[in-house]
């Protein structure tokens, strides 16, 4: 035990400006909580092909496409053309095939959903919820592989980060879902 006057050790003030996130910290923190959604949707999708439960499947189906939607077309409007003198052509194509599979990964979930639907089913069947559950695990690595993309995107120039805040808002207000996008207004079609 010390003897004598304590002297309380006190933490710097941080500066003001300390405070303040930067655009290409904004950028993150949003991009983050995109794909932490994007993989609890389809952490929950997986429960509910596990639990057979139709109706969760469908909604999930339909709220993952909608939060996709404008996610994608951000990041191949402004996101991969940003980073393309970074990384070069080979690997900017390797993420648009990534999406490529995705979209075909989201539109056979909803033709499942769909079909379960038709057939007016309360319950999916075990080889439904197999290749659910199969179509899901496809699709979660890109989740975790795009979101290390934000590190590459800080390194941009201010002006770049703000472009693509500003084309993530505008994806954001439009709310067309995956599919939609992918067939009406994505230049590469799949």
């Amino acid at each position: 035990m010390r003897t004598g006057t304590s002297v309380t050790a006190r933490a710097p003030i941080p500066q003001l400006e300390d405070c303040v996130l930067s655009i290409a910290d904004h950028f993150t923190e949003a991009f983050h909580a995109e794909h932490r959604e994007v993989r609890d949707l389809l952490l929950a999708l997986i429960d509910a092909f596990k639990s057979g439960d139709s109706a969760r499947v469908r909604k999930l189906v339909e709220t993952l496409s909608e939060a996709i939607g404008p996610h994608f077309r951000y990041e191949e409007e402004a996101v991969y053309p940003g980073l393309l003198p970074i990384f070069g052509r080979h690997h900017v194509d390797k993420l648009l095939s990534d999406h490529d599979d995705t979209i075909r990964g989201i539109r056979e979930l909803a033709e499942l959903a769909e079909l379960v639907m038709l057939n007016d089913l309360e319950e999916i069947g075990a080889d439904q919820a197999a290749w659910g559950i199969e179509l899901v695990r496809e699709i979660l690595p890109h989740v975790s592989d795009c979101d290390g993309l934000s590190i590459m995107v800080e390194t941009l120039p201010e002006d770049d980060v703000v472009h693509i805040l500003a084309t993530r808002d505008a994806a954001r207000e439009t709310t067309t879902d995956l599919l939609t996008w992918a067939r009406t207004m994505r230049a590469r079609r799949v």
